[in-house]
């Protein structure tokens, strides 16, 4: 597979805080790279560091082999054409002052498509394409449900043509009966305009559904890495493990592991691994030395001193 995007040692700090501790990923064209963990794991941070809206501490962010981490404003202008977000409040991140048609076309008034019948065209076909209807251009983001309003961001997303999208949990904000909806949509837009994503949830049945490989964060840092039918076949971090033993489960004649993720999420990164104080298989060794992602089945990657070997 082509390697379209590699982030290397990447780290966010606030204050004391590190967000986003030593990450390491690759997208690959075409790809969708599930990032998973509970909320205050680093998982928006990264997204949003990736497409720089936010700077990075430490590390490197490579498009196409070419660094982009330290990039000022006007060098990211064409790069920006090439990452685009969609975020999880539709509502949020809509100018309600702003007309459909405006909001659209704000972006290719930006990159510099100065000809009003392009942009108007334009405009036209992504409506068309994220299927609400062309009168919809003449009304206000609060005159749309949340899922019409979702739809009206993807397509603001889409319409610079980008190649890869970041979608910080996009389906999240709506009802249950709209989220596979924008999912379908979002999974015919990657296949007819080649798009690569890097999808943020914590919802798992929904990873699982829309991703190739699955990333698994834990207090800033990737714990495990795996396909998603190697990650649910045979997780290997006791924190991955648990995660999927509290998801919801469809087939009720499938048999549930008996493992239970105890406390809460610690902000505390001193020595050794962070999730010890939480882990059922703890020894020594965790509270002294802290584990490094590495190779643990072939392309199966996880952070841990005493990984479960086999499915369990």
């Amino acid at each position: 597979m082509t390697k379209l995007l590699e982030v290397e040692r990447l780290s966010v700090t606030y204050g004391n805080f590190r967000a986003v501790d030593d990450v390491s990923l690759i997208l690959h064209k075409g790809e969708t790279l599930g990032l998973v963990g509970e909320s205050g794991c680093g998982k928006s941070s990264l997204g949003r560091t990736i497409l720089r809206l936010q700077d990075p501490t430490s590390g490197s962010i490579k498009l196409d082999g070419v660094d982009i981490s330290r990039l000022r404003h006007r060098a990211m202008m064409p790069v920006r054409r090439r990452m685009q977000m969609v975020f999880q409040d539709p509502y949020g991140s809509l100018n309600p002052r702003q007309t459909v048609g405006r909001l659209l076309a704000s972006p290719l008034k930006a990159q510099g498509v100065r000809s009003s019948a392009e942009r108007k065209k334009r405009v036209a076909e992504m409506i068309d394409k994220v299927g609400l209807p062309r009168p919809s251009l003449g009304k206000y983001p609060h005159e749309f449900s949340g899922g019409q309003r979702q739809r009206i961001a993807i397509a603001r997303a889409i319409i610079l043509e980008p190649e890869i999208l970041v979608l910080d949990e996009p389906v999240s904000a709506l009802d249950i009966s709209i989220q596979s909806q924008i999912l379908n949509l979002l999974a015919d837009l990657k296949r007819e305009l080649g798009l690569s994503f890097l999808f943020i949830s914590h919802d798992l049945s929904v990873v699982r559904y829309f991703s190739d490989r699955v990333a698994v964060m834990y207090l800033g840092r990737v714990v495990e890495l795996a396909d998603h039918r190697t990650l649910w076949a045979s997780p290997a971090h006791p924190y991955t493990k648990g995660l999927l033993a509290a998801a919801p489960e469809l087939d009720p004649n499938k048999q549930r592991a008996e493992i239970t993720i105890k406390g809460e999420l610690s902000v505390s990164t001193d020595t050794g691994c962070r999730f010890r104080s939480r882990c059922p298989r703890v020894t020594n060794r965790c509270a002294l030395e802290e584990p490094i992602l590495a190779s643990y089945r072939g392309d199966h990657q996880v952070a841990c001193h005493n990984p479960y070997a086999k499915a369990q």
